[in-house]
């Protein structure tokens, strides 16, 4: 068998190919080393009055975003190269995806729509990789975010995989800051200027902590009587934290408000009800007997 053609085509396309193949993969591995680059200084730049997690966050989610379009790119282009180098018209394939686009216009509305609403995510920055956010009925932490899709991780470390065009409403819980919003129950019979002293005391003395000090952007304090409940009366407390610190903090302040609470005498409701069967009888002396009959004589 005569391998002369066979060596002759690997000699001169098969060079080709390899250098499509090493250009490629090049252009994919400075993509993702410059990228990230290019879009730190971008973002720095132009948040430079956020908070470093915010800018990480941002940071975070273009690379990948772009990173990703990237490669789809570089892999589309490759493999037409590589197409006609082997000897296949690319011609007709790139007339016959308009057509075949076309056909598949309706089929595939629902993907096109995930990707316009991807791309508006990203450019218009509504949340990044580590933000806990709420999409439709599902809430998590976002753990990866690309033009079709976004996956969360909620509490219960379940991962949810959400087209993008799916969520009418995002509701994004560590934007720039998150708010402590809390409700602390008093008996009705609290006084009421103590227990709101008592409250404000533990939230600047918590405030004040090294360690507290950082996350807490407001010191939290109470705004209000906030309600007349069936079982005692709510106090609200608002304050302002760190982006994603704010559970941290409310969960440090239910402990340290019910400690103190203990040690002020000051009691916590829980539901309760009293029940009476009939009326009650008058207090005094007992109803004497009623008189015997007369004997017949």
């Amino acid at each position: 068998m005569d391998w002369t053609p066979v060596i002759d085509w690997l000699a001169s396309h098969g060079v080709r190919i390899l250098i499509i193949l090493l250009i490629s993969a090049a252009l994919y591995l400075a993509l993702r080393r410059l990228v990230p680059r290019v879009v730190v200084h971008a973002v720095q730049r132009r948040m430079a009055k956020k908070l470093t997690e915010e800018v990480e966050k941002r940071t975070k989610t273009l690379s990948r975003a772009l990173v990703w379009i990237g490669t789809v790119l570089i892999v589309v282009v490759a493999a037409f190269m590589i197409l006609s180098e082997v000897g296949i018209d690319i011609t007709p394939l790139l007339a016959g995806a308009g057509i075949v686009g076309i056909a598949l216009g309706f089929g595939a509305q629902y993907l096109i729509r995930d990707l316009i609403a991807g791309l508006f995510v990203i450019i218009e920055d509504q949340y990044d990789v580590g933000d806990v956010v709420k999409l439709g009925d599902v809430s998590g932490i976002v753990e990866e975010i690309n033009l079709r899709r976004t996956v969360l991780r909620d509490l219960d470390g379940i991962m949810h995989i959400i087209p993008n065009g799916q969520s009418a409403v995002a509701s994004n819980y560590t934007r720039d800051w998150s708010r402590v919003n809390l409700n602390v129950s008093v008996a009705y019979g609290t006084d009421l200027d103590h227990a709101i002293s008592v409250i404000n005391r533990v939230c600047a003395e918590m405030a004040a902590e090294p360690y507290w000090k950082e996350l807490i952007l407001k010191a939290p304090e109470v705004l209000r009587v906030d309600n007349l409940g069936d079982s005692g009366i709510e106090i609200k407390i608002l304050g302002d934290t760190k982006p994603i610190r704010q559970w941290e903090v409310m969960g440090e302040l239910r402990k340290r408000i019910k400690k103190a609470f203990d040690e002020e005498g000051i009691e916590i409701p829980w539901p309760h009800t009293k029940v009476y069967f009939g009326n009650l009888p008058p207090q005094g002396r007992p109803s004497e007997a009623p008189p015997l009959p007369p004997e017949d004589g």
